[in-house]
């Protein structure tokens, strides 16, 4: 059995390279950190570091060792987390966002909810665009989005948000007087691409390459937000399947937005970053499930 010190300063020098930067960020003596390692050598059986006087560098054995146990630490600290918010409840903050007003009205009612219950829980609410959702996440400066499933690389929660599809063409597009369009259509027509920083996942879900029959899809150019993307609709640039709630949120007399027939719903919940289901997160995703719920119960449901 590993002790915690030799896995703190193994994991340390593995990513340091450098005896005297690993000493400081641990705080022990270098002499020490050499003496730890050495002693884990011994019992492994071989070498974990090449040494020379100018470098360091991981050994076949110890790339090895590096990779098995980082899942392992990953777990211990989140058991650990997940120990400390049980002592503590449901205090500190927690930040939420959403994406689009249309997602807002779930998300301040789960606010609502979340606050009568964890009073002592400060929430920070924010917007979020389409060019820093997953960057918010991944570097903590949110804890839970309202986003469109699917979200590549986070938790999903329940869905609490769903909605038909319809496809945006500009007014005088000869698509515009349908009263319903097929997928099959988006073979014919520039579809309009997200930009870059959106996942793979949903972009094929959204704005899929092939229709259902299997022909290939156009691509059209890529606006940098939803409303560059609509602009780009409107200028005959391309299509674009949206959401119904377009209808409401952006009414533009320049775009027509025809119900896609054949098209599964869109589905919208709260996603959050692996390692970070704290008891905050834990207890914020139930309030927004049982507002999600309450509201299809009542008929009052956002889009649905």
């Amino acid at each position: 059995m590993l002790e915690r010190l030799e896995i703190e300063v193994f994991l340390a020098l593995t990513e340091e390279l450098h005896f005297g930067r690993t000493a400081e960020r641990l705080r022990l003596t270098t002499g020490r950190v050499s003496q730890v390692v050495k002693t884990l050598e011994r019992r492994i059986g071989g070498q974990l570091f090449e040494r020379t006087s100018r470098s360091v560098r991981l050994t076949a054995v110890g790339r090895q060792l590096a990779e098995d146990l980082a899942p392992v630490v990953a777990a211990l600290e989140e058991a650990l987390r997940r120990a400390v918010d049980a002592s503590r409840g449901v205090t500190g903050e927690l930040r939420v966002a959403f994406l689009g007003e249309w997602t807002a009205p779930v998300l301040l009612k789960a606010v609502a909810l979340f606050g009568e219950r964890h009073p002592e829980c400060r929430v920070d609410v924010r917007e979020v665009q389409l060019s820093n959702s997953r960057s918010s996440l991944e570097d903590g400066s949110i804890d839970v989005l309202v986003a469109s499933y699917p979200f590549d690389g986070m938790v999903l929660g329940p869905v609490l948000l769903t909605e038909r599809r319809a496809l945006a063409v500009p007014v005088g597009h000869p698509l515009a007087a349908e009263a319903s369009v097929s997928l099959e259509v988006l073979a014919d027509h520039p579809v309009v691409q997200y930009p870059a920083v959106t996942s793979i996942g949903f972009k094929r879900d959204r704005t899929p390459d092939r229709t259902p029959s299997g022909r290939p899809v156009p691509e059209g150019p890529s606006g940098g937000t939803f409303s560059e993307m609509l602009s780009l609709v409107a200028m005959g640039r391309g299509v674009l399947p949206v959401g119904e709630h377009c209808r409401q949120y952006y009414p533009r007399p320049d775009l027509a937005y025809v119900p896609i027939q054949d098209a599964p719903p869109i589905e919208r919940g709260l996603v959050w970053r692996p390692g970070n289901t704290t008891a905050r997160v834990r207890e914020f995703v139930r309030a927004a499930a049982e507002v999600a719920a309450a509201g299809a119960a009542s008929g009052a449901g956002a889009v649905r």
